[in-house]
């Protein structure tokens, strides 16, 4: 499967929290399953650390079309890390192709304000889901839950070709 084009990140240490990686993912699968969200399909990916010889860290993904969010929940120093990526697939080859990709860009799969909506939505309800699952958690730890800077995504171009 090729890498997605990556266009938002959020991260943030909650110092103090330790939580298993599974029980975070499976939170996050039940928040999703109650937001009613269309076309989603999620399960558990593996991604190295590093090259070929270091260790794996398990992803929750989410999909939605073109779209994939990777998540990540895992102890770190005295903390749980959580962060995600949202990204797009990237096109066949085709695309690149001087008449051809225009011509694939231009009417077989356009961008559009519902293709940004929609990925937009996607985005929010994803990060909706992650926030509410990391404020339950928080809370029922006896610590502070994140400020509004503290949930805000770090955006790139979003839909930029």
């Amino acid at each position: 499967m090729a890498e997605p084009i990556i266009f938002a990140h959020w991260y943030h240490l909650v110092e103090g929290l330790q939580h298993s990686p599974k029980e975070f993912y499976s939170l996050i699968k039940q928040s999703l399953q109650q937001r009613n969200l269309p076309d989603i399909n999620t399960h558990e990916v593996t991604a190295r650390e590093g090259g070929i010889f270091s260790d794996s860290r398990e992803y929750l993904r989410v999909i939605r079309k073109e779209h994939i969010f990777d998540i990540c929940g895992a102890p770190f120093g005295n903390g749980f890390f959580v962060s995600w990526w949202l990204g797009e697939l990237p096109p066949g080859c085709l695309i690149n192709i001087p008449v051809i990709g225009w011509i694939f860009r231009r009417f077989l799969k356009p961008t559009t304000y519902y293709k940004i909506d929609t990925g937009m939505m996607f985005q929010q309800s994803v990060h909706n889901a992650v926030m509410e699952v990391l404020d339950q958690i928080t809370k029922s730890k006896g610590l502070r839950i994140l400020s509004e800077t503290e949930r805000k995504p770090i955006l790139r171009e979003f839909f930029g070709r």
